[in-house]
């Protein structure tokens, strides 16, 4: 038979599959070619795409120093007001932020100011993108303002005359927006939380409620085992080494050591996930990397007295809440119980550089009992998020469009709530809801009551932060010995030049100078990266390689985590070991823990005098007022401090004073919120002063009886919204109806019912 004769012959296809199969057992590596070549190939591409990215980012960072490093905002904005040209200068300026033109603005809702933090980076970090606290405001149809700062401070600048070139700023904004039914709502992002609660202190007039976004108020807090950026300041010997970079920097603190602070929290992201996941997805995840690290890699400088008096007196000191921060001259103390505005703390247990008990726990240092916090009329509302971290509260898409969005629609009714502990409660709307019209957004807001004790149980006890005063007295040793030794040679030896060059050798300003078009290196990359992504061959999913490298990386984000956890419990038993220590106390002579809230007798004195000075207001006022006080009144004691406050009784109060404005052809506004709160804030004073007597006292408020009646439908309107009256608060309904003389509880329901049924027609 002729090799053609058996070519033609019928093949045997089990034959050739065991042939091919024997030939693979005995070339186990053939099977692998092809996905190898694959993965190989797809790996090149992605090292391409990612080094062209890493060069993209050097060239806008030079860019952006180019332009003077301006904020990273993507909303269009205007210079209003520049702090240098102030009396005293300060390298601040406020903002108007120029509202798209398919979201116009009114300028008689109540403006926003949003406060980015100065600490490291530059501003631009509440608005770099749509969905972020400028966005929401806008989106609300909000005038909204932002206050920047420039990368280089004035010459003899210090954190007071940033306080009053911010005053400054928010007088400009109230006198722009006279008819705004409130005063500005001010957001303070992270380090500007503290500097937003000082300005509220000394100028408790320019400032409406306050937004505090993962802002650190108690430094000392925290919980064993969880926040060990605490500890830094007591294991580097407290502020004296801050002193010593200010001077290297010829009189300039470089602000990308606190970045520097920051990255060595998780060093899993610093030194690999970050970059790794760029990597992963060279195709997409770009754009997103760049738009981050565009004010992620911007470093600010401060002058050396404010790095100083950050250092000493908040971080290491923690003398804000004590009532030890006073003005140059020392006539003004702040005290942060002369804030006047309600406050709002957005806090996340995700948050590991500014956790809850941080954000929190200056509430128990200021305020002894649920009684006092009442008694100074103070609004405290805390929102706490479960997951998110620190950064997250700020440029999270999610947080934006639920909890920031949440409490912007709720500001309103923030302001009126009667003075006390709050926590916010954001839920999905039930479809079966009651009276879906009158929630605002996509979710209900709820505030439910909470006391002092609530916030000391957030923390595992505060025994721990007594060691802390020991690092004050340490601090203060150091700092002296430092100034008096060091800082007049190291001082004299740094200039202009020098100070330069150990900022451009920063690794995170190297890094970024090298992978730029100027570095002849990266030139190929340029070249090479358009046509990488033209004939881009993304590997399969399934690939085994793409797999094991996924379970590396996985590998390598463990390790580095285990190193951070090994690390941070060294530093916890490390600053325990030294200053928990007796003999570390009596060296610097601390016989006894001092009270973290330490008054003289003449302040101790001036309270009580207040405190009785209101109390007899009250009772003054208990017999005094019309009809806006009798409805605030009955609803007051009908509901009994109630244990959550939610909007829709709320809106369904602005829905009825809309109808009675309309009726008698009267406007509403500032006058009418100002008017609410009042009489809120008094009525529920003085019911929880004598109540039996603030409700015998109505018929004197309300002497026409079918005013009365009216009253008392609106107010049954109102009480029934979540639900019908039931058990104690349905007593004290028919106990207000009785002396109210406005016949039995169910005829004034029915005539509420008929009400609504009316309006709803």
């Amino acid at each position: 038979m002729t090799a053609r004769e058996r070519a033609d012959l019928p093949r045997d296809s089990s034959a050739t599959s065991t042939a091919t199969s024997l030939s693979a057992h005995a070339n186990p590596f053939a099977a692998l070619a092809q996905p190898a070549l694959e993965y190989a190939l797809d790996a090149w591409q992605r090292t391409v795409l990612l080094l062209d990215i890493l060069r993209q980012r050097g060239n806008e960072s030079a860019e952006h120093e180019l332009e003077g490093m301006p904020p990273v905002l993507v909303f269009e904005h205007e210079l209003l007001a520049d702090g240098r040209q102030l009396p005293e200068p300060a390298n601040y300026a406020l903002l108007r932020i120029v509202p798209p033109a398919d979201s116009p603005t009114d300028p008689a809702l109540r403006p926003f100011v949003v406060i980015d933090p100065r600490a490291g980076h530059g501003p631009g970090i509440g608005g770099f993108k749509a969905d972020s606290e400028i966005g929401i405001a806008l989106r609300t149809g909000h005038p909204c303002y932002f206050i920047t700062f420039f990368y280089e401070p004035c010459p003899g600048q210090t954190i007071e005359s940033v306080a009053r070139a911010e005053a400054a700023f928010l007088q400009i904004v109230g006198e722009r927006h006279p008819d705004a039914p409130g005063k500005p709502f001010i957001i303070g992002n992270c380090q500007a939380g503290w500097a937003l609660m000082m300005l509220a202190a000394v100028a408790p007039e320019r400032t409406g409620p306050l937004l505090l976004a993962g802002a650190p108020l108690a430094y000392w807090s925290g919980v064993r085992g969880r926040n060990p950026m605490r500890y830094s300041g007591g294991l580097l010997g407290g502020s004296w080494l801050a002193s010593l970079i200010a001077d290297l920097g010829n009189g300039r603190f470089d602000g990308a050591w606190l970045v520097e602070n920051f990255e060595q929290l998780n060093p899993a992201n610093t030194l690999w996930e970050k970059l790794y996941d760029v990597y992963a997805k060279a195709d997409t995840e770009g754009p997103r990397f760049l738009d981050f690290e565009r004010w992620w890699g911007g470093h600010f400088l401060m002058n050396r007295a404010e790095i100083d008096w950050i250092v000493q007196k908040l971080f290491v000191g923690n003398r804000l809440t004590a009532g030890e921060v006073r003005s140059t001259d020392g006539k003004t103390v702040v005290d942060l119980r002369n804030v006047r505005s309600p406050v709002i703390i957005f806090a996340s247990w995700g948050d590991n550089i500014t956790p809850p008990q941080q954000a929190l726990n200056w509430i128990p240092d200021l305020y002894a009992s649920d009684e006092e916090l009442v008694a100074n009329d103070q609004v405290i509302v805390y929102c706490l998020h479960p997951t998110v971290g620190h950064l997250g509260i700020f440029v999270s898409a999610g947080v934006a469009n639920r909890e920031h969005s949440e409490l912007f629609c709720a500001l309103d009714l923030i302001d009126v709530l009667p003075p006390g502990l709050y926590e916010a409660k954001i839920e999905d709307v039930a479809p079966d809801l009651r009276h879906r019209d009158l929630v605002e957004g996509r979710y209900l807001m709820r505030f439910e009551r909470r006391g002092i004790a609530d916030i000391l149980a957030l923390d595992d006890g505060r025994d721990d932060e007594r060691a802390f005063e020991v690092v004050r007295r340490v601090a203060e040793v150091n700092q002296h010995i430092y100034d008096t030794f060091a800082s007049p040679w190291v001082r004299a030896m740094s200039n202009e030049l020098s100070a330069q060059w150990l900022r451009a050798l920063r690794p995170a300003r190297l890094e970024r100078e090298l992978a730029t078009d100027v570095n002849p290196w990266m030139a190929w990359i340029g070249a090479l990266a358009p046509l990488v992504r033209e004939h881009r061959a993304p590997v399969s999913a399934d690939n085994p390689l793409l797999t094991l490298e996924h379970a590396a990386s996985a590998q390598i984000v463990s390790a580095l985590d285990q190193f951070r956890d090994l690390r941070d419990a060294w530093y916890e038993r490390a600053f325990e070991a030294i200053y928990a220590s007796p003999a570390m106390a009596a060296l610097v002579g601390l016989r006894a823990p001092a009270p973290v809230n330490l008054e003289s007798p003449v302040t101790v004195a001036l309270r009580k005098e207040l405190a009785a000075r209101r109390l007899h207001d009250a009772e003054a006022a208990i017999g005094q007022g019309g009809t806006l006080e009798a409805f605030v009144r009955v609803l007051a004691y009908v509901a009994d401090r109630p244990s959550a406050i939610e909007e829709r009784p709320f809106n369904l109060l602005r829905r009825i004073a809309r109808e009675q404005q309309q009726a008698t052809g009267q406007s509403g506004g500032q006058a009418d919120l100002a008017a609410f709160k009042t009489a809120v804030r008094q009525q529920s004073f003085i019911v929880r002063l004598d109540p039996q007597r603030a409700i015998r006292a109505l018929p004197a408020l309300v002497p026409d009886r079918e005013t009365r009646r009216k009253l008392m439908v609106a107010a049954h309107r109102v009480m029934t919204v979540g639900g019908p009256l039931s058990g104690e608060r349905l007593g004290r309904y028919r106990e207000v109806a009785e002396v109210m003389g406005t016949g039995h509880p169910r005829e004034v329901a029915d005539s509420a019912k008929g009400d609504e049924a009316a309006h709803q027609d």
